[in-house]
Order: C-alpha cells, then sequence, then structure tokens
C-alpha cells in the first residue's frame, strides 16, 4: 500500500502546483502540450455555449484509456417544448467538485505508475483522455459517442500502424444513470466500461450492458447489507430518500424488498433529484420533519444528498438517525452538516493512495484560495474575485476532498479500474516466454479483445484483489462508517464494523467498535411504529397501516404468549394454565375434598361425631337392655340399626382424601349397602310396630308370622338387593378416579366418574324407594297409642331422610368440584343424624333423665 503523508503530498504537487508553475499555466504559455493544455483551458470555461469537445486532461500513448467524471456540477435544465430547435448544453452553475477531480487525478496517476512499471505492459505507453460529464446525461452520452468515434485526425492506410489514440477502455461514470446511457452508446463497439461508482443492480444485467464492469460492489448488496443493518438495531418503522435517478430509485427497490423480508416497514419513501424546483426539495423536508420515524434512510447522490440537507438545514427539524450509502455516507463534503452527527452507512473500504498533480488545476487552485491568478482572466471562473494569487497559500492548510488522502475510499476504485483495463491490454498485447515478457506496442489490439480479456482478470494490486464475475461485479466488502465527533470538537469518519456478502449467512456482518448516535447519544435510538408486545400478549394489526403499526391484545383466557411481538396466541395443555402475565404455562392445581383443608375437617369430625354418637346411644341401649323401653322398642333390630348408622357415619369418610380406583368404588358402595340395612331396619320397625298392635285385637295371631326370624329375612333381603345392584354395577361399569377438566378451566378436579351413572341412580333409587315404603308405613301407625307410638319418630325421621335426599338431586347436580363430593356428604350425615335423633334421642332421655317413665305401665298407657 502507498501511504501519502502531507508532506509527501507537497513534494508530488510540487512540480505542478508551484506558484510558478501555475502562474505559467495560468498564462498558457510554457506547456508541453499545446493542444492539451488547449483542452485544459476551455474545460475550465464555465458558460460555454457548447459542450466542451475537447478532453479536460490528456495524453497520448500507444493505446489510449477513456476516462469520464463529473468534475463540474450542474447542468442546466432543458425544457423541450417540441416545436423549436433545443438549446445548447450549458453549465448553469460553475461549481468545480473536488472529490471528482481527485478521481480523474488518480487515474492519471495510476497511468504514470503502470507507465512507469517494468512488469506491466513494459515498453508500451498508456495515454489518457479524460472528459467532463458534469454530472449530467446528454453529456456523457456525447463523451461516448466522441471516445467511440476514435480520436485520430486522419486515417492511416498502413499495415504497421501503431492505433496511437485508439480509445482500449474507458474509466466511469462516477453515476449510474449516466453509466447507463454511455453502456448503451459504447456497448454497441464493444468497448469495456468499468466503472467506479456506478453501483445501481441494474447493471450486472450482461444482456443489456455487456460491455459494462465495476470495481464497486453492486447495489444489491448494499440493500441486503442497509437491512440487516436497519434490522440489527431493532428498527422497524423508517423513512427512506432517495434519488430519482437509477441509482436511487433501483438501489431504493432492492432495499424495501431487503427490508420488507426483514419485517421493516417503511412511513415514507420520497424521491427528488438536485435539478428538480426547490419547492420540490422542501416537500420532502417537510415529510421528513412531520414523520414520526426517527430513522432515515437515504440512497441518495452526493450531490442531490448535499442539497436536501442544505433544505433541512433552513430550519430546525427533530433529531433523525440517517443512514447513509457509499455515495455520500464518506464525503468529506457533507460533514459540514453537523446536525447529521451520528450518521452510520457502509462504504468502500478505506486506502491509502498517491495524488498527482496537472497543470490543469489552475482552477482548483483558484477556487480553493479564492483568488485569480494574474494572466488567467480569461479562464477564471469566478468574476468577482478581484484579489490576486500572490504564492503565499498554502495547500498544506487546505480542507478538501481533493488534498484529504486518509479517506481514499472510491478513489481506490478508480485505480483498481484503471490496473484491470492495463492488465487486460497486457494480456492482449504482450507474449510471456520463459521468464521475461515482451510487449509490441505495433500489434494491433481491438477493444474486443480487451474486453474478453476483461473478464479473465485476477490480480492483486498493492494488497487490493481485483477480479469479476459472472456479471462483471467485484466481491462485495463494506467497511460500516459512523460520524463521530473527535476530540477537538470536529466531526470524523470512523470505521466501526464489516460487512463481507462472501462469508456464510449469518456471519456477514460483524460490529467491532462503539457507535456514537444522534446528538451524541451512546444509547441506540429507537424508531418502531408501536412498542413490542411483551410475553403475555398477540399483535393485532390496525387496520389500513403497515405490519409494524399494531395493538397488544392481551391473550385469550387458558392461552400464553412467551415471546415478544408474538402473532398469535396458543393454548396450554390440558392439564396447564397460564399464571397472571399469561406468559408461562403451569401445571394446573389439583383440588379435592382433603382432610387438611376447613371444610374437610368439619365434615370429618361430624362423621366421627355421628359414629361415636351411635357407639355411646348402643352402648346405652346395652347398658339398659333388659329395661321396658329397650325391650319394646324390639332391641335387636335397634341394635342392628344403630351399628348400620355407625357405617352410615363413617362411609362418609371414603368420600374425602384423593380419590383412587378402590375408594371410588368403595365409597358409592358402602354408601349404597350401609343405608339400605339402616332403612331396612327402620322398615322392619315399623312393620314390628304394626304388627304388634294388631296382633292386640282378639282371634288375631299375626306376630306368629312376623316374629325375629321374618324380621332379620326381611332385613337380610332389602339388603341383599342393594348388594345385588352394586354387584352388577362393578361388574359392569364401576365408578373411576377421573380428572375433571371441564367444570374449572384454571384447576383440575379429581373426582370419582360414576362409571355408569344408571347404577348410581338405581342404587339411589332403591334407598328412596324403601324410605318411602317405611314412610308411607310410619303414616299408618300414626294413631297408635302415644306413650309407646314409635312410628311417630320412624314418620319424623323418615320425612327428614326423604327430605334431605330430594334436595340433595338438584344440589348434588349443581355443585362444582369438590362441593359434590361435600354435597353428598352433607347429605349422608344429615339424613344418618335425623334417623338417630328422631329414633333414639327420645328413648335415651327417658332412660338417662326420666327413669320413672321407663316402666310397662308407663308405656301402655293412652293419653
Amino acid at each position: 500500500m502507498l501511504a501519502l503523508s502531507f508532506l509527501e503530498l507537497n513534494s508530488t504537487l510540487a512540480l505542478n502546483l508551484s506558484w510558478t508553475g501555475l502562474k505559467q499555466r495560468a498564462g498558457l504559455t510554457e506547456a508541453k502540450s499545446g493542444a492539451g493544455v488547449s483542452a485544459e483551458a476551455s474545460s475550465v470555461k464555465c458558460k460555454l455555449q457548447g459542450a466542451a469537445r475537447l478532453p479536460a486532461f490528456s495524453m497520448d500513448g500507444d493505446y489510449v484509456i477513456g476516462g469520464v467524471f463529473s468534475i463540474h456540477n450542474y447542468m442546466h435544465t432543458v425544457k423541450h417544448n417540441y416545436t423549436t430547435m433545443p438549446e445548447p448544453l450549458r453549465l448553469s452553475v460553475c461549481r468545480i467538485d473536488s472529490r471528482e477531480l481527485r478521481f480523474s487525478r488518480a487515474m492519471v496517476f495510476a497511468i504514470q505508475e503502470i507507465n512507469n512499471s517494468s512488469k506491466l505492459l513494459p515498453g508500451i505507453t498508456l495515454g489518457y483522455q479524460i472528459h467532463d460529464s458534469c454530472g449530467s446525461v446528454p453529456m456523457a452520452v456525447r463523451v461516448a459517442f466522441q471516445l467511440s468515434n476514435g480520436l485520430e485526425p486522419v486515417f492511416y492506410t498502413g499495415n504497421n500502424c501503431s492505433q496511437s489514440g485508439m480509445v482500449m477502455g474507458i474509466v466511469g461514470e462516477s453515476g449510474s444513470t449516466p453509466s447507463i446511457s454511455m453502456s448503451r452508446v459504447i456497448g454497441s463497439f464493444n468497448i469495456p466500461q468499468v466503472s467506479h461508482f456506478a453501483t445501481c443492480a441494474c447493471l450486472s444485467n450482461k444482456e443489456q450492458y455487456p460491455s459494462f464492469f465495476r470495481t464497486i460492489p453492486s447495489d444489491q448488496f448494499q440493500a441486503d447489507a442497509l437491512a440487516k443493518l436497519v434490522k440489527h438495531f431493532g428498527w422497524t418503522w423508517i423513512g427512506a430518500v432517495r434519488s430519482d435517478s437509477d441509482y436511487g430509485n433501483n438501489g431504493m427497490a432492492s432495499f424495501l424488498d431487503a427490508a420488507q423480508k426483514e419485517g421493516i416497514c417503511v412511513e415514507y419513501s420520497e424521491s427528488f433529484y438536485r435539478t428538480h424546483p426547490r419547492s420540490k426539495i422542501q416537500r420532502v423536508a417537510d415529510v421528513i420533519r412531520r414523520s414520526t420515524a426517527m430513522v432515515v434512510v437515504a440512497f441518495a447522490a452526493s450531490g442531490d444528498m448535499k442539497i436536501l440537507l442544505e433544505e433541512l438545514s433552513r430550519e430546525p427539524s427533530p433529531p433523525r438517525q440517517w443512514i447513509g450509502t457509499e455515495s455520500w455516507v464518506t464525503n468529506p463534503d457533507m460533514l459540514r452538516f453537523t446536525f447529521c452527527a451520528g450518521a452510520i452507512g457502509f462504504s468502500i473500504q478505506q486506502s491509502v493512495i498517491p495524488v498527482a498533480a496537472s497543470p490543469v488545476l489552475t482552477e482548483f487552485w483558484e477556487d480553493a484560495f479564492n483568488c485569480r491568478l494574474g494572466k488567467s482572466e480569461k479562464v477564471s471562473t469566478d468574476a468577482s474575485r478581484t484579489n490576486v494569487c500572490d504564492g503565499t497559500e498554502d495547500i498544506q492548510t487546505l480542507k478538501s476532498p481533493y488534498t484529504d488522502t486518509s479517506q481514499l475510499r472510491i478513489t481506490n476504485m478508480v485505480y483498481k479500474a484503471v490496473y484491470a483495463i492495463a492488465h487486460a491490454i497486457h494480456n492482449s498485447a504482450c507474449q510471456k516466454t520463459n521468464s521475461t515478457t515482451q510487449c509490441d506496442k505495433h500489434t494491433r489490439v481491438e477493444s474486443k479483445q480487451v474486453l474478453t480479456q476483461l473478464k479473465k482478470v485476477n490480480f492483486s494490486q498493492n494488497g487490493y484483489d481485483v477480479s469479476f464475475d459472472a456479471n462483471g461485479d467485484p466481491v462485495a466488502t463494506y467497511e460500516l462508517v459512523n460520524w463521530q465527533k473527535s476530540k477537538i470538537g470536529s466531526i470524523e469518519f470512523v470505521t466501526v464494523g464489516h460487512y463481507d456478502a462472501s462469508l456464510p449467512v449469518g456471519q456477514e456482518f460483524r460490529i467491532n467498535r462503539n457507535l456514537t448516535w444522534v446528538e451524541g447519544s451512546t444509547q441506540v435510538p429507537v424508531s418502531v411504529c408501536t412498542d413490542s408486545c411483551p410475553p403475555g400478549t398477540r399483535k393485532v394489526l390496525q387496520k389500513g397501516k403497515p405490519i409494524c403499526c399494531y395493538d397488544c391484545i392481551p391473550c385469550p383466557e387458558g392461552e400464553i404468549s412467551n415471546a415478544t411481538d408474538s402473532p398469535d396466541c396458543f393454548p396450554c395443555p390440558k392439564e396447564f394454565w397460564p399464571n397472571a402475565e399469561r406468559n408461562k404455562c403451569f401445571p394446573k392445581p389439583v383440588e379435592f375434598l382433603s382432610f387438611d383443608e376447613v371444610l374437610g375437617i368439619i365434615l370429618a369430625a361430624f362423621s366421627v361425631g355421628g359414629a361415636c354418637l351411635a357407639m355411646i346411644t348402643a352402648a346405652v341401649f346395652f347398658r339398659h337392655r333388659m329395661s321396658p323401653i329397650v325391650r319394646a322398642n324390639n332391641s335387636e333390630l335397634s341394635f342392628l340399626l344403630l351399628f348400620s348408622l355407625t357405617l352410615c357415619f363413617l362411609c362418609s369418610l371414603t368420600f374425602m382424601g384423593a380419590p383412587s380406583e378402590w375408594s371410588c368404588m368403595l365409597r358409592h358402595t358402602a354408601f349404597g349397602i350401609t343405608f339400605v340395612l339402616c332403612i331396612s331396619c327402620v322398615l322392619g320397625k315399623t312393620i314390628v310396630v304394626l304388627m304388634a298392635f294388631k296382633a292386640t285385637l282378639p282371634g288375631n295371631n299375626v306376630m306368629k308370622w312376623f316374629g325375629p326370624p321374618q324380621q332379620r329375612m326381611t332385613v337380610v333381603s332389602f339388603t341383599f338387593i342393594q348388594v345385588l345392584i352394586c354387584t352388577i354395577w362393578l361388574l359392569l361399569s364401576p365408578p373411576f378416579p377421573m380428572e375433571n377438566l371441564t367444570v374449572y378451566k384454571e384447576k383440575i378436579i379429581l373426582e370419582c366418574a360414576l362409571g355408569s351413572a344408571i347404577g348410581f341412580w338405581a342404587v339411589l333409587g332403591y334407598i328412596g324407594l324403601l324410605a318411602v315404603f317405611c314412610f308411607v308405613l310410619a303414616v299408618l301407625a300414626r294413631k297408635l297409642p302415644d306413650n309407646f307410638n314409635e312410628a311417630k319418630f320412624i314418620t319424623f325421621s323418615m320425612l327428614i331422610f326423604c327430605a334431605v335426599w330430594i334436595t340433595f338431586i338438584p344440589a348434588y347436580v349443581s355443585s362444582p368440584g369438590k362441593f359434590t363430593v361435600a354435597v353428598e356428604i352433607f347429605a349422608i350425615l344429615a339424613s344418618s343424624f335425623g334417623l338417630i335423633l328422631c329414633i333414639f334421642a327420645p328413648k335415651c332421655f327417658i332412660i338417662l333423665f326420666q327413669p320413672e317413665k321407663n316402666t310397662k305401665k308407663h308405656l301402655m298407657n293412652k293419653n
């Protein structure tokens, strides 16, 4: 790599930019080539009635390379009315573009370096014809025709002519639109064109542009890189501005396509061009000011971008984070727009190349120091310059893109373009024999041969690899450049990362330094239409707006989203339920009537208490089993009834705790059988009462038909029927434990499924049938003597029993979850307590507290 310090720059420019040299060249009296200097002089006349036909820089050689650069801005806009002849092309404003001037000087230097080389084109001198296109398509087309027509003033008929002046290739143009126009002209003549700055992806089409090559990557790669950059920093809501040219329109189209794939939305996309009226530029600036997008991607040519930023600088606007393309983001002229500090963008890799001087730099000297050389009034570009250059001007003090060699990026593309054409000429005109290469300058080389060889070039120059793919494009590599303020307060370009399209997907982009953002912030600015939807919500697009504008809707009940900006919520598995934030699924709590909870403890206490009460009652009856009141109430059935009541109280405990296969079968069958045993005993007692008073009638011997054996058989028979029902139920479709997921969405009810509803209701129905039958018999015995009317208490107990179980049915069906079990336990306990209190409490009271009534005489008395 060739480094160039300011000292070396001064020494390089000393011969041609010295005060004496400039004075001499301003007078145009001591130049080596009269024609060349005349061309240079004519090129600096700004307000020409016709375009300059002679090149801005020229040098004769064995083979000539053409160059086209936009050294001046801007072209006068011609309005065609198609009724009169168009007016000649002319410059409306004479402004020298020092950056383009540097490009042209880099071409001159590269050719001089090649001519001094003993390895490349030995013995052959390359010449050049460099033209100023003024950034105009018409001028670029005219230059293309001029270079295609040949440069010889006369025709040679000899066989050994050197073909001096024949254009073997053209370097340029900087813009995509002029390059497209030129390529359509010179492509027909097979003249290769190598652009250093035309990046439009459309130029990769070899069917339309067969002779076009470039040393700068296609905008397709840059568009993809920009989209990845925007996505990397989380910007989903951006603004976009572009040059209304092939470069801007095609580049922005590629970017928008890549951005859409990355999920990036564009609030606005505006186009403008340097020749548009100011009202158009103002409208674009107003759109930027009024927009809500913080980030603005500018796919614009440097000259166009300069006009837009000048318009924005006239009226303060909200801070904007600018994202730039290689066309303007590393242009030193743009650094004066300090409100763009923090801008980032991709640029060509930085390089350092020496810059050569030329006699034509008179205009540059005058423009840089705002003075005029004494003998150059006739070519001065500004009549208002009255002060004369006196030789005290110091080029080291200049801050110009021409003299700034620290950011030679595009300049290196010019350098490589010249070397690419030179290598193609070398491969066409030179032969390698043994270890030496011999070149014959008299060899007739056609531009078509150079075009063919240009497709094959592959070399390295000063560490820079040069080659072209099938589309005429080089390998795409970029530097990520950030506009940062230096310690002294000036804005400078800082390389903060790289992008290499040749690397595997996902590895192309890397950042290796801290970035500075808009207004000097170190925090990444936020540019979104809507803040990200947190987990637990989903995105719902706002009607009529881009996909980046949405509302965040909480997930429905039972569904979650565990990612940011989730488009959908998804349901939890059946056994899981979302947390309060609805961003995670947790196992549903399992619920059943437990011994540990308050309700379970209360019911268990009543169950055990009832069983104890039944056993105490049995103990009292056993203690007074010989007393009249116990003997008169059929002590055998009474003890059996108390035993069955004890089982009824205890069977309610089987309904509590976590259901299991055995507990589910036990709870319903035990309940059914014990209650039938209980009701059978009550029914037997009722029948005994009736039979006992019927037997007191003369000649009635009914008791012999319903004695103790028949009473036992009755209880056993009624109970056996229930046992049979339960057995069939258990065999065909037994109850089983089940996780009920339908009653409550947020929890699991662990319960016993009935297995067969018919079996369950058959058990209850049979109990109900016996209870009703017993109730009817008890009612029939209501007129018996009061003192021995046990049927009255049985009637009350059966009334309570029936009322409890009739109420149980709707309560059981409507109670949710574990309360279904609680209702069933309550019915069991209530009916059991009703039986024991109504049948045995009065007798126990007499036995314990009124022993005087526990006599046969009292029991036989009638009220």
